[in-house]
């Protein structure tokens, strides 16, 4: 893993490996089919939610586990949310960002007694909302719900070469929240599984190598289960009929990047169990009421930003609560010690002086950021009730932006964050922990784009970073901790060319 992310990074001087050249005419079909399996059309149309955005994420009466509530769950985390049109080209955005809007991700449902919904597995159909059984027949299925998720690495690769295994894991950590944010809004509890990537391949019907001869593989990644389907039954890998053949999304591959498999294979493993849960925060309070299905069905991701506007104190303080233990419904699903911990570059905060600042988000980071940081940087308290920590007082704009590939976005955002992870420690202890890191700074990443979209502002990731360039501004000499992804806030600039389009045909 350390040789793997030591080869891919972007270096001011030169950029990992990558294709040499782009035909958008030829890129992978975002959206995979299983051709010859039952398809089920799902409910398009979406309930009435009477909670806001503030509200959440209090507990409220669980939604029926039904055929309607699957719709909704699936619509408010991985569906289509709009398509958008110009110049006679047409794509869809989703209610997760992807890296390049490519979306590696696939997702899978395993439903037992949920009215409405055939028992077994099957595929989801994001471009058609319709659920595809892939297997049925199991003995004596236990009820409940579960969500699998696997990465198609190559519709990433096709773009972004070497580098693509960690966009494909950070996109996994938006999923993770997206999911969170959607069971919570229908008042289910979602858990992760500890699986490891065999007992999910299984599950899910991905170990059956003759059914993707000649196309493309789907490297297994987590199960979540809702409510009380606290384990996954064993029945639910013991099928006894299987359909469906695998759309091809390639024809004609250009390149190969070997290097994405042995990073793969390296990092398949199961989750460690959680230790004694992290202190919880109750978040700050949000004054957004506008309708939590609204907010989560209208973010998007910003393509430029007015490099004016001033981020309201009130909303980036909201906001750096939400990334702490406790702070959003997805620190629920992951109770985990925290990893990865935010190093903020504040341009223009109402009442917060630009510079660099960092939230480490436990105790020990709080007590071991400062050793592996640059001496001269003062660390005052800048915060009475969270623990954001001011390091330089300085114009830092053109440094996030040369620090992001020399992106303007970064330059005209309110703030650019460097999702910071602890690294040696963790992936020496599991090397799966290298796909786990990822997910949670994919998560934090959702977390912000949800409240700057609730807020009225925008967000988005920025994944071309020169790694060690990072490094450098912050004085790190090893490889305890490394940047793992970008992310940017600010007012956005929409273009009037881009016409908008429904999700679905209603």
């Amino acid at each position: 893993m350390a040789d793997y992310h030591q080869r891919t990074k972007h270096h001011l001087d030169r950029y990992a490996a990558g294709p040499g050249t782009l035909d958008w005419d030829a890129q992978p079909d975002p959206f995979r089919h299983w051709t010859g399996a039952p398809a089920l059309a799902l409910p398009r149309d979406l309930p009435e939610f009477d909670i806001t955005w503030n509200a959440l994420p209090d507990r409220r009466p669980a939604a029926p586990l039904d055929a309607a509530s699957l719709s909704t769950l699936l619509r408010l985390s991985v569906g289509i949310t709009a398509w958008k049109e110009y110049a006679g080209s047409r794509w869809a955005l989703r209610a997760n960002p992807s890296s390049g809007n490519l979306h590696p991700t696939e997702t899978y449902v395993i439903a037992a007694g949920v009215p409405g919904i055939p028992d077994g597995l099957h595929h989801y159909h994001t471009l058609s909302h319709v659920l595809e059984q892939r297997a049925w027949g199991a003995e004596s299925p236990a009820p409940g719900l579960w969500l699998g998720f696997s990465s198609i690495h190559w519709r990433e690769a096709w773009k972004y070469g070497e580098r693509a295994f960690r966009y494909c894991q950070l996109d996994l950590g938006h999923v993770l929240a997206a999911v969170s944010y959607a069971a919570a809004l229908l008042g289910w509890r979602a858990r992760l599984l500890h699986l490891d990537s065999h007992e999910v391949g299984r599950c899910l019907g991905l170990d059956r190598v003759a059914d993707f001869a000649g196309v493309e593989a789907e490297e297994p990644e987590f199960i979540v289960a809702f409510e009380a389907s606290a384990t996954l039954p064993a029945e639910a890998a013991t099928f006894m009929h299987w359909a469906g053949k695998p759309s091809l999304l390639d024809p004609r591959p250009l390149y190969q990047w070997p290097v994405i498999e042995e990073v793969a294979a390296a990092t398949r493993g199961a989750l460690p169990s959680a230790a004694a849960s992290p202190p919880q925060l109750t978040p700050l309070p949000s004054t957004s009421t506008r309708p939590a299905s609204e907010v989560i069905l209208n973010r998007r991701s910003a393509q430029a930003f007015d490099g004016r506007s001033v981020l309201p104190h009130a909303v980036f303080r909201r906001l750096l609560s939400c990334l702490l233990p406790g702070g959003a419904p997805v620190w629920t699903l992951w109770p985990h010690t925290p990893r990865v911990h935010p190093v903020l570059l504040v341009h223009r905060v109402e009442g917060v002086a630009p510079g660099l600042y960092a939230l480490p988000r436990s105790d020990a980071a709080v007590a071991a950021l400062p050793k592996a940081f640059r001496a001269e940087l003062k660390w005052d308290t800048a915060d009475p009730d969270l623990p954001l920590f001011q390091l330089l007082q300085a114009a830092a704009a053109k440094t996030a932006r040369t620090l992001s590939c020399h992106q303007d976005i970064a330059l005209h955002s309110a703030v650019t964050f460097m999702f910071l992870a602890e690294f040696d420690a963790p992936i020496g202890a599991n090397p799966a922990a290298y796909r786990h890191l990822h997910w949670e700074a994919g998560m934090f990443g959702h977390v912000i784009t949800l409240e700057a979209e609730a807020a009225g502002w925008r967000g988005t990731g920025i994944g071309c970073f020169f790694d060690d360039a990072d490094h450098d501004v912050l004085g790190l000499t090893d490889s305890r901790f490394q940047v793992l992804y970008h992310f940017a806030v600010g007012m956005p600039v929409d273009d009037p060319r881009l016409l908008t389009l429904p999700a679905y045909d209603e």
